[in-house]
């Protein structure tokens, strides 16, 4: 396992290279190691070697190891949510990345009031409007925020995205630059329990560019864990 150790402090080391030649902090930037497919013992190394979020796609998932992994850390839902699932994580993740409908809000909602709870999302966005991407369109964010804004429950704390898989990554730039945009206009709007706290974007192979146009917080998965065959699932 000494190759996950290894790789995590190469990212550290990258990432405090790019935020040097841009003027940031790396301090401001979170990685969330993501674990799916990945065994309990190999996220409990990463977690005593310095990770200390980790992004799990499904609820099964984080059901299945919720109870085998170390407390010293913070789960975050980064994949598509069911309203139906939403009973089972309200009280275990962080955050959840995917907020993309007015029906997932008000389950989480309804969810955290039972729960005696405030939970932090963020409102997905579907930028470059692919269609085997969740995530509302770029043009109802604002809407979109002010609804949310509106339920108990809930505080809405930035944006995610995932940008198309690009063999030239620099083909990515204009949708995170364009989101990161949106991030701060939404910022500047001042809308009552909507704060731009995290933006949420960069995967393995973006996350260079991601941070240039201003992501603090990047998912990570192959970069730490290697290469996961999802074909055997």
């Amino acid at each position: 396992m000494q190759e996950i150790k290894d790789n995590i402090i190469a990212i550290s080391r990258h990432i405090s290279d790019i935020c040097v030649k841009k003027g940031k902090d790396p301090d401001n930037i979170t990685v969330i190691a993501v674990t799916k497919t990945v065994d309990t013992d190999r996220i409990n190394y990463a977690i005593n070697n310095g990770i200390r979020n980790i992004g799990e796609n499904k609820v099964q998932e984080i059901m299945a190891k919720y109870e085998k992994i170390e407390k010293n850390v913070n789960w975050h839902l980064i994949g598509h949510l069911q309203t139906n699932k939403v009973k089972y994580i309200i009280d275990k993740v962080a955050l959840i990345h995917s907020v993309d409908s007015i029906g997932l809000a008000e389950e989480i909602s309804k969810r955290a009031g039972k729960a005696g709870i405030q939970k932090d999302v963020l409102m997905q966005v579907n930028v470059a409007q692919e269609e085997t991407k969740f995530g509302i369109e770029y043009e109802e964010i604002d809407s979109f925020a002010e609804q949310l804004s509106r339920f108990p429950g809930i505080r809405v704390k930035g944006l995610m995205t995932i940008a198309p898989y690009y063999e030239d990554t620099e083909q990515a730039r204009p949708v995170f630059r364009r989101l990161k945009e949106k991030y701060d206009t939404l910022a500047a709007a001042g809308i009552p329990n909507v704060e731009m706290k995290y933006l949420s974007m960069g995967m393995t192979n973006d996350y260079v560019i991601a941070i240039e146009e201003g992501s603090n917080m990047v998912r990570i998965g192959t970069g730490i864990f290697g290469a996961r065959n999802y074909d055997l699932l």
